[in-house]
């Protein structure tokens, strides 16, 4: 039996000024018990228990664990010395709504937090919330899966058809795989407001105003300090990167050459969106406003009645809609005539999403909501008929999905499956990439892959690889290793 004299611990951080590595490890050595903490520094982390068949063998593989770690740059800490990442979760007020009818909802998910990620595409709906939870549902409601997080989801970004989630611990995890896997390491000095990635360049606003540009494999590419500060929209492009804060929208240029346009808000931007030709900014002040993405020019304002939190368009941007704080919902058309307001029925709409007829919301209250957005049924709606909310219950626990946190939480095969592809772990310039084995691809090309799984000389079977503009390639599918 383990005594407190065998007991032992060894602490280590690594944070870097300026760079994207803020977190702590921690070894504990009971007995035959090794336990590993790991996580952002300032958070409780992610803990793994092994037990070994003697002391000897559990104090040997604790010095090997610590000695990796300190080769990466690790090094001997006291614990809670050095302050946590900065982490501004936003606050909002929600009141009451004053349209006289309710908006017909379909049916209601809640989630448990407050959530303000949404992304609706073909086949499912994903919601993230202020817990780590990312469910998704199918169209009618039913839940589908659930992935857990490390920490808060501060947003949902689709990027073709990748999802990414990026979260309070300044990781953006791809949920587009079998696997989840933290794609995007945030330089621990940002305090993250909002996201958005095109074509695997990832965009960051943040608390200071500040833009920051990543490229797919990580890497720092560029920054800026913008023109105001709480930079709550990030919106982005082939032609630019849209950058919406307390004093309105600037855009720049993709490879960080210099400003293109800056156009003053109507009150400080709490939203963003885009269309092909514009950009939809929700302001403090009441408004939604069209800007041209060419000229920055606004082109038309739909008014709320409240402090507008989210908004976006259908297709082409024929309809606006708007989620305000006094937990009501908006219609307009094109040039701005306000076509109908309704109740939420749940809270404010933190963000939102319009797909084929219907209206996702995620609420103040942690509900993933859909509104039957066609006009019959507004119509009934305004005339105070509106459907049964049908409140989703989860039936049974969904499948649930974690990120991959070292090497043997990944499966393992003895050979290639038939159309499998092998990916390879390679030493390149002091960092380990990986780069394609099999025919037909470009062998040059990086893959986009899990970095906590990542060892020189190691080889994975992935179900599919796509290639992506700039050069590289992303993983979709099961990722096993080759042994």
């Amino acid at each position: 039996m383990s005594t407190a004299s065998t007991v032992s611990t060894t602490y280590l951080e690594l944070s870097q000024e300026g760079g994207g590595a803020h977190k702590f490890y921690e070894v504990t050595v009971d007995g035959q018990v090794v336990t590993v903490r790991y996580g952002r520094i300032g958070a409780a982390g992610q803990t793994q228990t092994t037990t070994f068949p003697t002391v000897e063998k559990a104090q040997a593989a604790a010095a090997k664990k610590v000695g990796e770690k300190v080769r990466k740059g690790y090094a001997p800490a006291v614990q809670g010395q050095r302050a946590p990442r900065a982490v501004t979760r936003r606050q909002v007020s929600s009141a009451p709504s004053t349209a006289r009818a309710v908006a017909p909802v379909l049916w209601r998910f809640r989630t448990g937090s407050a959530a303000f990620g949404i992304h609706v595409d073909d086949e499912r709906c994903w919601v993230g919330n202020q817990a780590g939870d990312v469910y998704t549902l199918d169209h009618e409601g039913a839940v589908l899966a659930r992935f857990s997080l490390p920490d808060g989801v501060k947003c949902l970004v689709a990027d073709d058809f990748w999802i990414y989630a990026g979260c309070d611990d300044g990781k953006v995890y791809d949920l587009s795989s079998k696997l989840p896997f933290a794609a995007y390491d945030i330089a621990a000095d940002v305090d993250i407001f909002w996201l958005d990635i095109h074509e695997g360049v990832l965009d960051v606003s943040d608390r200071e105003g500040r833009l920051t540009v990543i490229d797919h494999e990580d890497e720092h590419q560029w920054s800026r300090r913008g023109r105001g500060e709480h930079a709550w929209m990030v919106r982005a492009d082939d032609r630019a990167v849209y950058h919406g804060h307390h004093t309105g929208v600037t855009a720049y240029a993709p490879d960080g050459g210099g400003e293109l346009w800056h156009t003053p808000t109507r009150g400080s931007v709490l939203f963003g969106w885009q269309e092909d030709d514009a950009v939809y900014a929700g302001t403090a002040h009441r408004v939604v406003q069209r800007l041209s993405k060419a000229t920055g020019a606004i082109e038309a304002t739909y008014a709320c009645d409240s402090a507008v939190y989210s908004c976006a368009t259908s297709p082409g941007g024929r309809f606006v809609f708007a989620g305000d704080a006094a937990s009501s919902v908006y219609c307009f058309d094109r040039n701005g005539t306000r076509l109908w307001k309704l109740g939420t029925g749940g809270g404010s709409a933190l963000s939102m999403q319009y797909r084929d007829g219907r209206l996702y919301l995620v609420t103040t209250d942690g509900s993933l909501v859909c509104v039957d957005a066609s006009e019959a049924a507004v119509a009934a709606a305004q005339q105070g008929t509106v459907p049964v909310v049908r409140d989703v219950k989860l039936a049974a626990a969904p499948p649930t999905y974690a990120p991959a946190t070292a090497v043997g939480a990944v499966a393992t095969v003895t050979r290639a499956p038939a159309g499998a592809i092998v990916v390879e772990c390679i030493q390149e310039a002091g960092r380990v990439r990986v780069h394609v084995v099999s025919e037909g691809y470009e062998h040059g090309w990086n893959v986009q892959f899990p970095r906590v799984i990542r060892e020189p000389g190691a080889r994975y079977v992935v179900e599919a690889l796509h290639p992506a503009a700039g050069g590289f390639y992303r993983v979709r599918g099961d990722i096993r290793r080759l042994v």
